[in-house]
């Protein structure tokens, strides 16, 4: 079983940057993959980021590419999602997944545990 704690959202205003963080518990979150989702208020969640679990392959959306950057301290059991020049459209509830075999997805239904979520809010 894993737990996963995301932390570090808040209100920041447009153009500006954002840092969230997922803190795992467990032995094995070295050899998880691990994914940023997000969800707007009304809207389906949608995929944001994910990293494998070598930190040799990452995935991004298109609507974040170029702006955000997922990483991972496995050390620490975090996974990191840096948000700059960040647009009123990513106001959403952030979530991490873990994905037990290690490749990463854009496909949520891939990803075993789920973390409560972190609300960013990009005010224009």
């Amino acid at each position: 079983q894993v737990q996963l704690v995301e932390s570090g959202g808040g209100l920041v205003q447009a153009g500006g940057f954002l840092r969230v963080s997922c803190a795992a518990s467990g032995r094995t979150f070295s050899s998880y993959a691990m994914g940023w989702f997000r969800q707007a208020p009304g809207k389906a969640r949608e995929f944001v980021a994910a990293i494998n679990w070598s930190d040799t392959q990452t995935y991004y959306a298109d609507s974040v590419k170029g702006r955000f950057t997922i990483s991972r301290d496995n050390a620490k059991n975090t996974v990191y999602l840096q948000m700059n020049s960040l647009k009123s459209e990513d106001t959403a509830v952030y979530y991490c997944a873990a994905d037990r075999y290690g490749s990463g997805s854009r496909n949520e239904n891939i990803y075993d545990y789920w973390g409560q979520g972190t609300q960013v809010t990009v005010s224009s």
